[in-house]
Order: C-alpha cells, then sequence, then structure tokens
C-alpha cells in the first residue's frame, strides 16, 4: 500500500489502547484516525471514517468485539472492513467467534510491539493472520464451531496442495512453507490460491478451521 494504513483501535483499556495508538502512531506508513472504547462506537466511527484496519478488543462494553466484528465484516456487509482481533488466552473461545464473525485475524495483547504491526500490514494487504504460537491451541479446541465448505472433498487438492494446507494449519508463513518444501514464495502464494479457490474458502483462517475439521492436522 503506497498510503499509510489508516487505522482505528478499539479497546475498552485506556492504557493498553494509548499504547496501540502510540505504537501505530509512530510509523510512517500508518496513521490513527480515530479511538473509542466500545464495540458500538467502532462501529459507528468505521463507517464515518472508513479506516483501512480496525484493531479490536473482544470483551467491551455496549457492544462487545464479536457483535462489532459480524456488524463491520461479517457476511453480507457490502463494504466490510478488516478486523485484526486482540486477545488473552483465556478469551481464546471469543475470538474462535469472532473469526467466524468475520474477522481477518488475531494477536495476543501480550505480542511485542513488532508483531503487532506486522498484524496490521498483514491484514491491510487482504491477508489473514493466525498467531503461530496460539494457532494449534486455539483451533484446535474450537475447530468443531466453525463448518466452512464442509461439502468442498478433499480430492479437489492434489497432494502437493494438501501438503501445503496442512502447513498452513500448523501456522506457518508463505516463507517458512517455501523453505520446508524447498520452493519459491510465490510458488506457494499460487498453491494458496488455488486451495482457497478448490475448497471456496475466504482466507487462511478458514484454511485453517477447514484442515482441523477434516482431521488433517491433529
Amino acid at each position: 500500500m503506497t498510503a499509510p494504513i489508516r487505522v482505528l483501535v478499539c479497546d475498552d483499556q485506556e492504557l493498553i489502547r494509548t499504547g496501540f495508538t502510540t505504537i501505530i502512531g509512530a510509523q510512517p506508513d500508518m496513521e490513527i484516525v480515530g479511538e473509542c472504547g466500545d464495540g458500538r462506537a467502532a462501529v459507528d466511527l468505521a463507517a464515518r471514517l472508513r479506516p483501512d484496519v480496525v484493531v479490536m478488543d473482544v470483551r467491551m462494553p455496549v457492544l462487545d468485539g464479536i457483535e462489532a466484528t459480524r456488524l463491520l465484516a461479517g457476511a453480507g456487509v457490502p463494504e466490510p472492513v478488516k478486523v485484526l482481533v486482540v486477545t488473552t488466552f483465556n478469551l481464546d473461545e471469543y475470538v474462535y467467534e469472532a473469526l467466524r464473525a468475520g474477522a481477518s485475524g488475531f494477536l495476543l495483547k501480550d505480542a511485542p510491539p513488532a508483531q503487532l504491526l506486522h498484524g496490521i500490514r498483514t491484514v491491510a494487504t487482504g491477508a489473514a493472520l493466525l498467531a503461530p504460537e496460539v494457532t494449534r491451541h486455539l483451533v484446535g479446541r474450537y475447530a468443531a464451531r466453525i463448518r466452512p465448505a464442509e461439502d468442498a472433498p478433499d480430492g479437489a487438492l492434489t497432494p502437493r496442495e494438501m501438503e501445503v494446507l496442512r502447513l498452513i494449519a500448523e501456522g506457518l508463513s508463505n516463507s517458512e512453507i517455501a523453505a520446508a518444501l524447498v520452493i519459491s514464495q510465490e510458488t506457494v502464494k499460487t498453491y494458496v490460491s488455488r486451495i482457497l479457490t478448490k475448497l471456496d474458502l475466504r482466507d487462511r483462517v478458514q484454511a485453517v478451521v477447514y484442515a482441523y475439521r477434516r482431521g488433517l492436522v491433529t
């Protein structure tokens, strides 16, 4: 993206909100367009300000982050906004519901600043982001709650595509998959695109869910 990434921060804890806005606002390729402390305000501000990314807490007053995400990025939303959910381990069930509601990914609140910034840049490009250190814990535990493309046959994928899908589900990035399979990152991107198209999945988040639901990863 050539223009600065416009970010809206929504968290009911002022200290965390201030920390996020300070870190994000200091980046030359990012711009804070607003901040708020509840989901309803996030929905209203997003409609008015049209941010590229909303950094969203889960548990908040007035309207929680799950419902706010559904209103911003859920199925049927004409102009969905990209949402990056931030959470803690004890809120993992809520995060999974947020992913189903349309979030592009999630991070832990105690993630280092560099990981937060990487997450914002990742979802801003239209990609999905799962925090690698919690992918197995979270998706493995709650995979039964989401049923994307259940009717899509595994046989639609080639053996190499199945291999790439398993690595995606294990939380590997494109560069890590490329290194593991000794192929280029461009080739990995091509495989990922084919997998999503063949299985009628929206993004990598749904690909991970699909892999766990089909028992491709345990």
